[in-house]
Formats: C-alpha cells, structure tokens, sequence
C-alpha cells in the first residue's frame, strides 16, 4: 500500500504503529443485578475477551480504581485476566489511579506490572464483614418479629438478635481462610514483597510506598510507561466495559415486566448500594 494512502488511516488500520487496549476497572467490586450495579467478571468479560483478541497487541493495559468490595468477584477477574494472559501470550500492564484496595488490589496483581500515582492508595491485604445490629429496635416499637428455621446456623448473626459468640467465631473462622487465600495469591505474584509485619494486616499505603514494600513497581503514568516499552508511537485504545441505560437498570425496556412494588424496592436497593459504596470509599479519604 503507498505510503500516502496508509498515512491516511486511522491508527487502529495501520500496522505502523504498537497499539494497546485500556480497560478501565472502576469502583466498587460486586455482582451487578437487575437493581444493582457492580464491577463483576460477568460486567467486563466482554471488554477483556476483545482487548486480548487484538492479535498485534502486544500488552493489554488496565486502569484499576477500586476500594475492593466482594471477594468472589475480585478472584473471578483476578482468574480471567490471568487466564487470558496466558492463553493469549499477553503481557499485563496495572495503572493504578486514586486506589487499589483490597479487592481492588487483588485485582491489580493480575499485572504483570503495576504502575501507581506517588498518591495512590495501594494495599488493604485483609477481609471486612460491616454490620449493624438492632436488637432492641422492634420491641421498642412492639413489634413481634417471627423467624423459623432448618439448621441452627441459618440465621447467623441477625441484624435483630443479640450477636451470639459461636457466630462470630464461625465468621472469624470463615474470613481467616479468605484472608490465607488472598496472602498466598499475593505472594505468589509479587516475588519482590520486603519483609514487613503490617503487610497483610489489612493496612494500606501510598504509591510512593507500595513500591518500597514490593507492591508495586514503580511511579509513573500508563501513557509513560507504554512509549518507554514501546516506543513513541505506541497508540492507546479505549476498550469500552459495557453499561445498561438508566430505564434498563430499573428494570423497564427489553420486554421487561417490571411493577412499580419491584421499581420501589429497586430505588431502595440502589440506594443502600450506594451508601454502601460511598462508605468504601470513605475508608480511603476519597
């Protein structure tokens, strides 16, 4: 093809130039129903099968911002991405912007590369169960509250009886082997980690410190790093993660049938997603 043709294209056409697909990875981690919004593996599978698909790419970049939230789905995505790496023969470039915490972190550790703000917020290698208890609340409105089970366990730590000890030592037990899990798999990926006994307290960081402590690799920005790697000319392509419409995630459009009762509850649902989101955040000062 002439030259001048070509210089016509646009970048993604021509072979002239390295280009490497972005995925932004924002917010809180959780999965995403009809009412509820999360970042989930179900939410960007399809933006991280198309980004690794780009047989010239020779990286595939991600812009983690995440306060963490569900383990499961910090896990699932941790898989994916590092299953799609190594199907694809892919190297994994992590930008971290305001914060990778706790899931979010885990997250990040799919990178072969992780790359931080000197401000970021990096670390928070533990497990959070947040509660509120009101067991005085329904009597003092005389209100008789009826629960029936199978298994003596099946209520455990009910917002609306007095918290039982064996409760919480099954849950201690349970975030135990959660937070045994995210160390090994930690360890596993970040060979440089220093000695350092707040490590996998569930403390966390600033960038500048991260690097210090083997959590990260270096300061920096993304496009940065990508010219030194790839030269000056190395493009970026946005990789779009895929969002319903506002009537969509209440439930309307689509053939949905949807009453108003179920939009009610939905409103309230976002609305505790939200607070609980908000409260993630705010452990951060962001």
């Amino acid at each position: 093809m002439p030259m001048s043709i070509k210089a016509m294209l646009p970048a993604r056409f021509r072979n002239d130039h390295p280009v490497v697909p972005v995925i932004r990875l924002s917010g809180a981690i959780g999965a995403s129903s009809g009412f509820r919004s999360g970042l989930s593996l179900a939410g960007i599978e399809v933006a991280l099968a198309k980004a690794f698909a780009m047989k010239r790419a020779p990286a595939v970049a991600l812009l983690v911002n995440s306060p963490g939230g569900a383990a499961v789905q910090s896990h699932l995505i941790f898989k994916r991405i590092r299953a799609l790496a190594e199907e694809k023969g892919k190297k994994v470039i992590v930008a971290v912007e305001d914060v990778a915490a706790s899931g979010g972190y885990m997250i990040a550790v799919a990178g072969d590369e992780i790359v931080v703000d000197a401000s970021s917020i990096v670390g928070s290698i533990g497990v959070l169960f947040a509660g509120f208890g009101f067991p005085k609340l329904l009597e003092r409105f005389g209100i008789e509250r009826r629960v029936h089970t199978a298994g003596k366990s099946k209520a455990m730590l009910d917002p609306f009886r007095p918290e039982k000890e064996e409760d919480v030592a099954r849950l201690t037990a349970l975030q135990e082997d959660v937070h045994r899990d995210f160390i090994a798999l930690v360890r596993s990926r970040r060979r440089s980690l220093v000695d350092n006994p707040d490590l996998f307290t569930g403390a966390f960081w600033s960038g500048s410190r991260a690097v210090e402590l083997g959590l990260a690799d270096r300061v920096g920005d993304l496009r940065q790093v990508l010219r030194e790697a790839y030269g000056e000319n190395v493009r970026m392509l946005q990789i779009p993660v895929g969002k319903r419409s506002w009537f969509r995630r209440f439930g309307f459009g689509g053939g949905s049938t949807a009453f108003p009762a179920d939009v009610a509850g939905g409103l309230v649902e976002r609305a505790i997603t939200a607070i609980e989101e908000r409260l993630l955040w705010n452990r951060f000062g962001l």
